[in-house]
């Protein structure tokens, strides 16, 4: 297996950045040319660094890095323009001679560019509809129309999953055909040459963790951030974001400070259980158990793929 086939995969706040920025500034990285590929549903958009965690400014002066700041916060961006960016960015690193070392937290994401998985196009009116019928409706309504359209599509998504059951519904509609028609999905896991690795911290530590990060984030300037984004606005896509609609509540009046904080890490805590949930459904990704650092833990093990 070679290096230009590793992902290094885990839930928000796992250290898989620190992991990734410690083996591009190895020496063995260095001299392969590593360059970080951020396979981020968020840090796509211009504006949002401080909620995302963004790459700072000295670490993308120290590594290359790609796929952070694609379009403005006021834009949607799919998954298929994703995996348009994404095939560029590898061109560019290996028409200098680079190394493309993905790091990843969206799971879908990571799957599309991965898999090459073919998506379906985007009805934007039908959208739009079926947006304004969950309001009114509910998801369990939908998600009752969905297994009328498509039995296979519904039978995998949770009734109360609203975001999966308008995609699902969207494409039936606009496209006239099962949305589980548009290849095997992720449900299957093919035969692949990429070598995927993932951090599992026991579940109180990542906790605990996240709390941590979501108070630096705090200090760092978070509230000010999210003033100037709503100055500009914000697309329904950016605004899924963890912390920057809870963030809004609090400008906005509705929420105290603290409150923001205690339901960002709540909401945090829960985003960070389905995303191990998603990567442990994957049996080809290899899992290492941390203790206390996974830079001293297994960024030693990893080296040996740089060669």
């Amino acid at each position: 297996m070679t290096f230009r086939s590793l992902v290094i995969l885990g839930p928000t706040a796992s250290g898989k950045s620190s992991l990734a920025m410690a083996l591009a500034t190895s020496d063995a990285g260095r001299d392969v040319g590593i360059e970080l590929l951020s396979i981020d549903a968020m840090q796509v958009y211009r504006g949002m660094d401080i909620g995302t965690a963004k790459p700072t400014v000295s670490e993308q002066a120290l590594v290359r890095h790609h796929l952070i700041d694609l379009v403005d916060a006021t834009q949607a961006f799919t998954v298929a323009q994703f995996q348009i960016a994404y095939q560029h960015a590898v061109d560019d690193i290996t028409s200098r001679g680079g190394r493309a070392l993905l790091v990843g937290g969206t799971g879908l994401y990571v799957r599309a560019v991965v898999d090459g998985l073919t998506l379906p196009g985007q009805w934007p009116e039908v959208r739009a509809r079926l947006d304004d019928e969950l309001v009114t409706l509910g998801p369990e309504a939908l998600h009752q129309r969905l297994c009328l359209l498509d039995p296979t599509a519904g039978s995998k998504m949770e009734p109360s999953n609203s975001r999966r059951i308008i995609r699902a519904l969207e494409v039936c509609e606009g496209s006239g055909r099962p949305f589980s028609s548009f290849g095997p999905g992720v449900d299957t896991y093919p035969a692949s040459e990429v070598q995927q690795v993932a951090l599992r911290w026991p579940r109180d530590v990542l906790a605990r963790r996240i709390e941590e990060r979501v108070r630096v984030m705090i200090e760092r300037g978070l509230q000010a951030e999210v003033e100037n984004l709503l100055t500009q606005g914000l697309s329904p896509t950016a605004l899924q974001a963890l912390g920057y609609k809870e963030m809004v509540e609090h400008i906005e009046g509705r929420m105290s400070l603290e409150e923001v904080i205690a339901t960002i890490v709540v909401k945090t805590r829960q985003f960070a259980v389905r995303q191990e949930r998603w990567f442990r459904r994957d049996p080809r990704i290899n899992w290492f158990d941390i203790e206390s650092d996974p830079v001293t833990e297994v960024a030693p093990q990893l080296i040996g793929l740089l060669a």
